[in-house]
């Protein structure tokens, strides 16, 4: 029992058990194939019995090609090389890997796809499967066995790493088949080791021993660098996950569109180019935010709002619709809060003075109301059915908080479209720095930066002024600058305790 102290017996049936497990995912794989021929009761059953076979078929193997090693007198000779049994086995079994290597190498660089068809319909029979599954092993259970004799030099290690890998693959063939699946690199890593053993094998069939501490040293430090591959990959995807979805679908979005690019000529072609592509990723980023921006980040707020009080004069509802170039008016009683209707400025003009034709306009359309932390996207279908018209957005009170037209959807894609008698929400100054108002939507900051991270999840603002008020944590004054995220929110203007205009600037 000595020699179960010895670390060379140790690492060589741990290595012997990896590859015999990667070596027999090639015998699942075509025994499933098979199985699926069958009714499915009785897969599992074929499966069970094509594995135990293989593990009959391989330990007798061992026993016979592990005698016949032994055998070292030499049997020919051949330009003053005399080969004995042992040799031409090692020889023979060396060829065998380093062709099964090299062509399950070109085969997997190559890069072609398998084709499985499961049109059959009909069953096969089940003993019909077997026989086909105990050839299939006979041919598999050869390049197992050879790899066994190439890697170590004891009967028992051999058997047992066989017993253990034909054992691990029937209890858990199914998590196998889909790790290889995952880890493409990790078939071709261990068909390496077998072109490796091979030319080991060849090499001791001249006559040339090479140690085995050698081969295990390659092998381990290959298996080390894959181990390292394999945890940077999987930090990787899982920093990745924590990017936002619209954020992932938008790069990927870009990047196809960047294959469709043709090569440019001239100096003015390449400008027009690089700003239709800012264009498409500006719109592009902006309809992905549809599906997690609130309504209350693209209306128009209570105080912009123009309304029109029933309680005034016609003279006084005249003077107010025409002195703005709104064309659509809410129309209330008394306060905001109380809409009747929505009405065309127009059709208001036209009817002040017929009270009942005025009447019958206030009847004509109920006001539509939505709520203000519903998502864009989700009010899309209210808009559409609105035909045209204002949809109100109240807060869980009751109270308008502002409103909503398909107008404000379509800025919030492709950018701000002001009205006459508005001023641009932001405008650019230089390359690093712009001017904007408090109510500056944050998303549409965030297109314009090319940012991902201004918006927080759960957060209460949505406007520049709600970000700055909450960063400061302190009465806001001129002057006062509140950096976040390597952007620098510098207050210019304040109408009391509101935040009017700001200077933002980008300290990339």
């Amino acid at each position: 029992m000595e020699f179960l102290l010895d670390p060379g017996i140790w690492v060589g049936l741990l290595t012997l058990i990896v590859l015999e497990i990667v070596l027999g995912i090639d015998n699942l794989v075509f025994i499933a194939i098979l199985a699926d021929k069958l009714p499915p009761e009785q897969r599992d059953k074929a499966r069970i019995i094509g594995l135990s076979l293989a593990l009959v078929m391989r330990l007798g193997l061992l026993s016979v090609i592990s005698w016949l090693v032994t055998l070292t007198k030499p049997l020919i000779e051949i330009a003053h090389l005399s080969f004995s049994g042992r040799d031409l086995i090692l020889l023979f079994g060396g060829l065998f890997l380093v062709y099964k290597a090299v062509t399950e190498l070109h085969e997997k660089l190559e890069g072609k796809p398998e084709i499985q068809t499961n049109s059959s319909v009909a069953y096969a029979g089940f003993w019909a499967v077997v026989a086909q599954i105990i050839v299939l092993d006979a041919v598999f259970s050869l390049d197992s066995v050879i790899t066994a004799i190439g890697m170590v030099d004891n009967i028992y290690v051999m058997m047992a790493a066989v017993t253990i890998a034909v054992f691990v693959m029937l209890v858990a063939s199914k998590p196998l088949t889909a790790f290889v699946n995952r880890h493409p690199t990790v078939v071709i890593l261990c068909l390496s080791f077998l072109l490796l053993i091979g030319i080991s094998l060849i090499a001791e069939g001249f006559g040339f021993h090479i140690p085995k501490g050698y081969i295990y040293s390659g092998i381990g430090v290959a298996i080390l660098i894959e181990a390292f591959n394999q945890f940077s990959s999987r930090n990787q995807a899982k920093h990745q996950s924590k990017i936002p979805l619209r954020h992932r679908t938008a790069d990927s979005i870009l990047k196809l569109m960047g294959g469709r690019v043709e090569t440019i000529q001239t100096a003015e072609q390449a400008e027009a180019q690089a700003a239709f592509v800012n264009e498409e990723r500006y719109m592009i980023g902006g309809v992905l935010t549809l599906a997690e921006r609130s309504v209350a980040s693209i209306m128009t707020p209570r105080n912009q709002i123009s309304w029109v009080n029933l309680e005034d004069s016609p003279e006084q509802i005249r003077e107010q619709v025409l002195a703005v170039p709104h064309s659509l008016f809410p129309v209330c009683r008394g306060n905001l809060d109380k809409v009747v209707t929505v009405v065309r400025a127009k059709e208001l003009i036209d009817n002040l003075d017929d009270p009942a034709a005025l009447q019958q306009l206030l009847k004509r359309q109920r006001p539509i109301f939505i709520f203000e932390k519903m998502k864009v996207i989700d009010a899309i279908h209210t808009l559409r059915s609105s035909k045209g018209s204002l949809v109100m957005v109240t807060n869980e009170f009751g109270n308008v908080q502002g409103v909503i037209t398909p107008l404000d959807v379509f800025e919030a894609i492709a950018g701000e479209f002001p009205d006459a008698d508005e001023q641009p929400d932001l405008v650019k100054l230089d390359e690093s720095t712009w001017k904007a108002t408090g109510m500056l939507d944050l998303y549409q900051l965030e297109l314009e930066l090319e940012m991902l991270d201004l918006v927080e999840e759960d957060a209460d603002y949505i406007t520049v002024a709600g970000l700055i008020l909450d960063k400061a944590q302190q009465p806001i004054k001129i002057g006062m600058v509140i950096s976040y995220r390597g952007i620098d929110f510098e207050v210019l203007e304040l109408d009391e305790n509101r935040i009017q205009t700001v200077k933002i600037s980008h300290t990339r």
